[in-house]
């Protein structure tokens, strides 16, 4: 009955006028910038930060939150009809999405790709309303340690689980720490690695540097693309036409409904999201396939099975960030930014102190799939037609977004200079190989971790021993120390395997 009411109140507040406008341009917005090869759901959510200081707070959240779940439906259109995945998530999607479409099935493709999604998506909801108030509560019990070996494992499992080298990923994730020292000395207050200058006292602002690595680094890799005209594949006109045939239901279904469960738990994890959890999906299914031959020659499996993970995983990604306050992802550490920059921190006591903003946000996201289910099948030749918008239209409009938004966090131009290095570090770094969002989640967490270390280690009179001697940072720390070992442990297995598999000498 608690459930019930909570979701009551939340209704209330998600039905409310502006907060149904808000909800319905938040998946508008993002189903087109899914449909937009090379943008992406963060770069957007980073550009309309700033924009977002005069809407009420929970209105901003559901319409971020929009664009976040919004961007993943929009994706599977340019990955079906044109092989080009207009979300990273939706990579997966490309591989046989594509191969329907050439064979005159883009209708059904990019029908159960929609259905997925939503069932997904809803799916998600539920095990969010279930998982997220007891987390809250069991949180509660979390002190300054629990809270540092909570932080060091997500920054392990974001260096470990995202995609690229490790060592990169961790290179990456110490710079993120290091950024994040930069200012006053949570403790003491004192100025750290300012280097005299005044600006610089409070710390580098997480949304120039997030409008530079996503928003002005995607300009550049635009610009140096120059993406050529691709040939769409035909679109569907008829509503009929993106209906898949019995046998096409029939194989997708347990697709659908295993891949909404796979993606709800990875989506959980730090650095996992969408695109791992795809990933993981479609190789479930290939694997239990009996003619996984079939995999890359247009199986709708192929395209059910991603699709409904990565829409399962926007939602279990809100479950560290509402009831913890620890972004899983660099999407949520952006929702984090803009909860902070409204005054409200999330955490344990958000669903008690906020319980409509809580509710509101949980209850929009139902409303948002619907939307999202309405929009995406009647108008799918009209969003295929915002593939063809030419690269010379976008980034103007991009670089200026871009260096309004910047400025007008703070009026200060010092951040427009900050947002521009950060853009061209973040094309430089990402050309090289270096993921972005190990940097990102280092550089949010990092204060995090270091108040709560230092906190520990003023309760224990500074020993380290407080940290392993209460159970769940024992546990916590316990796993983060497992996953830095095992790679160690595999390494030299396999040289040692090696070494007795090659001939002796003389033999």
């Amino acid at each position: 009955m608690e459930i019930l009411d909570s979701l009551m109140l939340g209704f209330s507040v998600s039905l409310a006028p502006a907060n149904l406008a808000y909800c319905f341009a938040g998946v508008l917005l993002g189903t087109l910038i899914g449909v937009l090869p090379g943008l992406g759901s963060a770069a957007t959510i980073a550009l309309l930060l700033p924009l977002t200081y005069k809407i009420p707070t929970t209105s901003a959240i559901i319409m971020l939150a929009g664009i976040w779940y919004g961007s993943m439906y929009g994706g599977s259109t340019t990955s079906i009809l044109l092989r080009v995945p207009g979300e990273s998530a939706a990579v997966m999607t490309c591989l046989d999405g594509y191969e329907m479409a050439r064979r005159g099935r883009a209708g059904a493709a990019l029908g159960i790709a929609a259905i997925g999604s939503f069932f997904a998506g809803t799916l998600g909801l539920v095990g969010l309303i279930l998982l997220a108030p007891p987390l809250a509560e069991f949180a509660l019990d979390f002190g300054p340690p629990e809270y540092f070996a909570l932080t060091l494992l997500g920054l392990t499992l974001v260096s470990f689980l995202g995609s690229g080298s490790v060592p990169k990923s961790l290179a990456m994730a110490a710079l993120g720490l290091l950024l994040g020292t930069v200012g006053l000395d949570p403790v003491r207050s004192q100025a750290r690695f300012t280097f005299g200058t005044l600006s610089l006292q409070s710390g580098i602002d997480l949304i120039p540097m997030v409008m530079g690595l996503f928003g002005m680094s995607q300009v550049l890799h635009l610009v140096d693309r120059q993406p050529k005209a691709e040939e769409i594949a035909k679109t569907p006109r008829k509503f009929l036409e993106l209906l898949p045939n019995r046998r096409e239901w029939r194989d997708s279904i347990g697709a659908i409904y295993r891949g909404s469960v796979v993606g709800f738990l990875v989506g959980i994890l730090p650095g996992a999201g969408g695109t791992i959890s795809s990933y993981v999906a479609y190789a479930i299914e290939k694997r239990r396939s009996p003619h996984p031959e079939r995999f890359g020659q247009g199986a709708i499996e192929g395209v059910a099975a991603p699709e409904s993970a990565n829409n399962a995983a926007t939602a279990s990604g809100f479950i560290p960030l509402l009831t913890l306050g620890l972004p899983a992802n660099v999407v949520m550490a952006l929702m984090l930014g803009a909860f902070m920059l409204h005054g409200i921190t999330p955490g344990p006591t958000l669903v008690t102190e906020k319980p409509d903003m809580f509710w509101g946000v949980i209850t929009s996201m139902f409303i948002g799939n619907f939307m999202l289910l309405v929009l995406n099948l009647p108008l799918i030749s009209v969003f295929a037609m915002v593939t063809r918008i030419p690269t010379a239209h976008l980034v103007p409009v991009i670089v200026l977004a871009c260096i309004v938004g910047a400025y007008g966090v703070n009026n200060n131009p010092f951040d427009v200079f900050v947002m521009l290095g950060f853009g061209v570090f973040g094309y430089y770094a990402e050309r090289s190989g270096f993921s972005l969002a190990p940097l990102v989640l280092a550089f949010v967490l990092g204060p995090f971790m270091e108040t709560a270390l230092r906190q520990s280690l003023i309760l224990s009179q500074g020993e380290f021993e407080f940290l392993v001697t209460r159970p769940i940072s024992a546990a916590l720390l316990g796993f983060a120390a497992l996953l830095f070992v095992t790679p160690v442990i595999r390494r030299l297995a396999g040289l040692l395997a090696s070494r007795r598999s090659q001939p002796k000498a003389g033999r």
